[in-house]
């Protein structure tokens, strides 16, 4: 311990004393003076790790805030770093980006560790996102130029999309609904759900079971300039649903009719030209989550699903109804993404 005396700290050292205190005693870049080796011993402290200028490495503090700054895209702030960590959290409310594949390259170099939560899920701002630290004290100068480089490829590594007002049309099918005989319950839900995204809703319109009926709403919002068109209703596979058959009858580019998620998996999804098409699970009626709340944020965060995503999707789409919901922190629909 002697030896230490003129030394810098190179990390911080915490304390439980007597009298109550808990917390830092001496900082990183402490200066060790003599009369703080008794108070080191007192903290049961024989050695203690002192920094070499002259040694090819970077501290855990300088290493990870070097890689949150290269990972980090837009809507993501830093704080830290504490004990080598530091946090990331959503600067704005949206959806939360994570390219899995440089994660994987990252956490591969050696001594690097980024833990994140799953990516293509909304957040909200303030809520925490990833931690970034290294395992030890210090490490080489080569493995952060490593990881830097990994980060630099694929930046952003993280980041928080904003959603976009879209101008948002809903169509109700469903003769029981359009003759008055039954009580439409989908457009409260939608409605319900629309204004977390900023959506802008230029009109609801209820058809009967008839294919022209329904081609002529869905055309005619979509020459109104709607960016989002979502169908209710018709969604089975019964003769008399039709509403992918509109979808398709208007020329849109099918994404997918049907995923691997419970509750919702009859969502049908297609694209004419930017214009969004999305057909509504009738599971949204009865179930407060569904896979129509896992798409809704791509959408609206212009991120267009993907099919090998939409595949992926089994791993972790079944909703198990649990009494405290926490999506969207937890693991449905946690594997959409790359």
């Amino acid at each position: 311990m002697e030896q230490a005396v003129g030394q810098t700290l190179c990390h911080d050292m915490t304390a439980i004393l007597e009298n109550g205190f808990k917390g830092v005693r001496f900082r990183r870049g402490h200066v060790i003076a003599q009369e703080d080796v008794e108070a080191l011993r007192a903290m049961g402290k024989r050695h203690v790790f002192v920094w070499e200028p002259e040694a090819d490495e970077v501290h855990e503090d300088d290493a990870a805030r070097l890689l949150a700054e290269e990972m980090c895209g837009e809507g993501i702030s830093l704080s830290g770093p504490s004990e080598g960590k530091i946090t990331l959290t959503a600067s704005r409310p949206g959806l939360y980006r994570a390219d899995k594949a440089a994660l994987r390259e990252i956490n591969g170099v050696g001594d690097y560790t980024v833990a994140s939560r799953a990516g293509n899920t909304a957040v909200r701002d303030g809520d925490k996102l990833a931690g970034a630290r290294i395992v030890p004290l210090v490490t080489k100068r080569e493995t952060v130029e490593r990881a830097l480089a990994i980060a630099r490829a694929h930046r952003p590594v993280l980041s928080v999309l904003p959603y976009r007002p879209l101008k948002t049309a809903i169509i109700i099918t469903g003769n029981e609904v359009y003759e008055g005989l039954i009580r439409d319950r989908f457009e409260p839900v939608l409605r319900e759900k629309l204004p977390a995204y900023g959506a802008v809703i230029i009109g609801v319109t209820k058809c009967p079971d008839e294919l022209p009926r329904l081609t002529a709403a869905l055309e005619g919002y979509l020459s109104q300039g709607a960016q989002l068109v979502l169908m209710t209703g018709g969604m089975s596979v019964d003769p008399d649903d039709l509403t992918p058959s509109a979808i398709r009858a208007s020329g849109a580019r099918l994404v997918m009719q049907g995923v691997p998620m419970q509750p919702g998996n009859m969502l049908t999804l297609a694209y004419r030209g930017e214009a969004a098409i999305l057909g509504v699970p009738g599971a949204s009626l009865h179930s407060r989550v569904t896979s129509l709340d896992v798409f809704l944020p791509l959408i609206f965060a212009g991120v267009e699903p993907q099919k090998e995503w939409i595949s992926a999707l089994g791993d972790g789409g079944l909703c198990l109804d649990c009494e405290n919901c926490v999506f969207p922190r937890c693991a449905f629909g946690s594997a959409m993404g790359n």
